[in-house]
């Protein structure tokens, strides 16, 4: 008797369980919108990287090398225009960074240093103190300090091993903010919510999900991309509002579609995918051709005669055995789809032709999108 109701408490269990792993299924919302205004921008700079072993840049062949070097040491006070330099312990690089929304002035971000002379390493070396540039032309941050190399080069004249990139590299923490990016959001009345995937269900269903957690109409799907939300009811500001509905979960649709990549043969089908009932044969057609040429001379001692190449060809032609034709059923979902093409033995370049002949026929209820 205690078995019977154990059973009967699993199997009632059942559907709780399937409720929970639908649940889990869902996004929260700050994880499928971003705020209007509040993003990342990007700095760049020019420096110098010092200190490098023979690794750094030929002055001969980098003219802007040089001068930078030349300039640098006349602001700290030394004159070397006139005199003959033939260091390769410097390189000239590209300083990128991208600044955080909200960052703080004395705040630290993270740098990535590219070599843009002859350089064949930056292992080792740092770099010196290089303002970075927003988009207006205003410096936003300073970098300054030793460059981490992503990789390593090394060999002889026979062999060369090199790992990685050895011209690049990054200095976390290796700039100092030096100007805000004005953004005051407590301030704002209103805030728009961007879908970084714009579809109107999804935004339909997370403005529902707003307005059923605050009981106010403060949210309005403007378009598939845009989700418009007016601070009000219990929220005094932009900030309280956004952090208690970020974590409300959403079920988020998507499209169906097909993405294929030609070049490498990778295939990603979304799980809302249907064919319609559709009859699909592959085959392969093999010609093989091969050249065995064959030397033809006189015979020993013979008086006429000259040795000559005969050309030998051998062509063969191969068809698939044991291909057929397969009916695809109507509404088949994603996974019975990949196991009937699977039993075909369709490889994915095979298969690439066969989903845009099905889409072509008018059979895919899916959009597919070659990238």
């Amino acid at each position: 008797m205690t078995r019977v109701r154990a059973l009967l408490a699993l199997l009632l269990s059942i559907p709780l369980l399937l409720a929970a792993v639908d649940a889990g299924a869902q996004s929260r919302i700050k994880d499928i919108v971003q705020i209007e205004g509040v993003r990342d921008n990007m700095l760049v700079g020019y420096g110098l990287v010092v200190g490098l072993n023979g690794t750094g840049d030929d002055l001969g062949d980098s003219p802007f090398t040089r001068e930078s070097l030349i300039g640098m040491l006349q602001r700290l006070g030394v004159n070397a225009r006139d005199a003959d330099l033939d260091t390769e312990n410097v390189a000239a690089v590209m300083v990128t960074a991208s600044l955080p929304p909200f960052q703080r002035v004395g705040s630290r971000i993270d740098v990535s240093v590219s070599a843009l002379g002859s350089a064949e390493s930056l292992l080792g070396g740092t770099l010196l103190v290089t303002p970075l540039l927003g988009a207006d032309g205003e410096v936003y941050a300073v970098a300054q300090g030793p460059v981490n190399a992503g990789g390593f080069s090394a060999g002889g004249d026979a062999q060369q091993v090199t790992k990685g990139v050895p011209t690049s590299g990054r200095l976390p923490s290796g700039a100092i903010v030096e100007k805000e990016i004005a953004f005051e959001l407590a301030g704002m009345d209103r805030v728009h919510l961007q879908l970084r995937n714009p579809d109107f269900t999804t935004a339909r269903r997370i403005a529902s999900a707003i307005n059923r957690f605050t009981g106010n109409e403060l949210a309005t799907s403007l378009d598939p991309a845009t989700v418009r939300l007016k601070v009000g009811g219990t929220y005094e500001s932009a900030t309280a509002l956004l952090a208690d509905i970020e974590q409300l979960p959403v079920e988020v649709d998507q499209p169906a579609r097909i993405v294929i990549d030609e070049s490498t043969g990778t295939i990603v089908m979304g799980q809302d995918v249907r064919i319609s009932t559709v009859a699909v044969a592959q085959g392969n057609l093999t010609v093989r051709i091969t050249e065995t040429p064959q030397v033809s001379q006189p015979g020993p001692f013979a008086q006429q005669g000259q040795t000559v190449v005969v050309p030998r060809t051998d062509v063969e032609i191969e068809e698939g055995e044991g291909n057929r034709m397969a009916v695809v059923p109507s509404g088949v979902t994603l996974n019975q789809l990949v196991e009937g093409l699977n039993a075909l033995g369709v490889g994915p370049r095979d298969l690439i032709a066969i989903l845009q002949a099905i889409k072509a026929a008018g059979a895919m209820q899916a959009e597919i999108k070659v990238i």
